[in-house]
């Protein structure tokens, strides 16, 4: 989608602070970060939301992702979210998923 910010960091035409890449998904740190720890899993396909999802294995890919960042930075220790905006609720229009972490249990966001 031309207008797509998203879609502009995978084809490369906006820079950004990745933290993970390969086929079919593309992991870059949040420029306005909700968290100390601020990802967003983004698949390289533009999906609008969720429930445009055809196959499923986008988002098992995604998950998967979140678990091995989740484990590799230690956040299972420190605290974390994942989130999925859709139905407006996005402030971009296209699939993503948010892992924020080193999150206290009573901090709100």
């Amino acid at each position: 989608m031309a207008d797509c910010i998203f879609c502009k960091i995978v084809q490369g035409s906006v820079p950004s602070k990745k933290e993970y890449e390969d086929e079919a998904i593309v992991v870059f740190h949040d420029i306005h970060p909700k968290a100390p720890f601020h990802l967003l899993i983004v698949p390289k396909e533009h999906i609008d939301q969720f429930t445009d999802i055809e196959d499923l294995e986008i988002w098992i890919k995604m998950s998967k992702i979140a678990q091995d960042l989740i484990k590799k930075h230690g956040l299972a220790t420190k605290g974390y979210r994942l989130v999925n905006n859709g139905g407006g609720a996005a402030l971009i229009n296209h699939l993503h998923l948010h892992l924020l972490g080193d999150i206290a249990h009573t901090r709100e966001i």
